[in-house]
């Protein structure tokens, strides 16, 4: 379904003429079930009676090192001979050549020797660590929607071939678990979760709704908007801020909190 969408979207963006990509993270009610399936690097979890159950997890240029190392092992051409898939702990020097340094590949989860040779020297598929961990030095999430024209800077080489659109999909089975009036599923974006942690959300929101009135209809939507200012932070010294002084996020922040009680057997 969502490679369908995928093509649909790129039928469209040739007949409109626009360009750009999306992450994308849904939610279906089935039959008794929720079904949670990201694409992407936003993030959905559930709070109940205090414990967090993580229902996604973010697809990144570390998490997916060794998909993409293999795709671009079987098709180098995609890398425009320009790329290399290895990657070693920091950039190949010229001076390096014939010396012996650390690398990994697809096959491989932790470290190894190799001679260092002149292909070594291209620029790795994946660079950076953490958040600034790149594609082709180009963008940081490896699967969702568009991006078809997407090209690394200044040359032929397109993005889209490792960008996947397959969602994983994570299944929690709501009727067959007992829900109170704060137990809710938690959906944000990439922009929220760099700041805050899985534990500080849930904190932040069952101590917001703890202190609401149970019969305001609106308790959901405002804890929600709680959650985002927690993760912007205040204006201080010229950046935001957030507890003990680190840093708030600087990027767009979305956030959905849905109260799970309505789903139980019983109503």
């Amino acid at each position: 379904m969502a490679c369908r969408h995928d093509v649909q979207i790129e039928k469209e963006k040739a007949v409109y003429n626009i360009s750009g990509g999306c992450t994308a993270l849904a939610v279906v009610y089935m039959l008794g079930k929720l079904y949670v399936a990201n694409a992407g690097d936003s993030r959905a979890i559930i709070i109940r009676a205090g414990e967090v159950i993580p229902m996604s997890a973010e697809f990144t240029p570390e998490s997916e090192r060794q998909r993409l190392q293999f795709l671009a092992y079987m098709q180098p051409h995609l890398l425009g001979n320009e790329f290399t898939h290895l990657e070693f702990p920091r950039r190949v020097q010229k001076k390096e050549v014939g010396k012996r340094m650390l690398y990994r590949d697809f096959t491989m989860s932790g470290w190894a020797y190799k001679t260092i040779e002149d292909d070594d020297l291209k620029f790795p598929l994946i660079y950076g660590e953490g958040k600034k961990a790149r594609v082709l030095a180009t963008i940081g999430v490896t699967r969702g929607l568009g991006d078809h024209n997407l090209k690394v800077h200044d040359s032929n080489i397109y993005i889209k071939p490792f960008l996947s659109c397959c969602p994983e999909v994570k299944v929690y089975p709501l009727v067959e678990c007992e829900h109170g009036a704060d137990d809710v599923l938690v959906l944000g974006t990439d922009g929220l979760w760099d700041v805050l942690s899985n534990q500080e959300a849930s904190e932040a929101i069952t101590c917001f709704l703890a202190n609401c009135d149970p019969d305001d209809q609106h308790r959901y939507t405002m804890a929600a908007q709680d959650l985002v200012m927690r993760a912007r932070g205040v204006l201080k010294d010229r950046g935001w801020r957030i507890s003990n002084d680190r840093l708030g996020s600087g990027d767009d922040i979305t956030a959905y909190i849905i109260p799970l009680m309505y789903g139980n057997k019983q109503n």
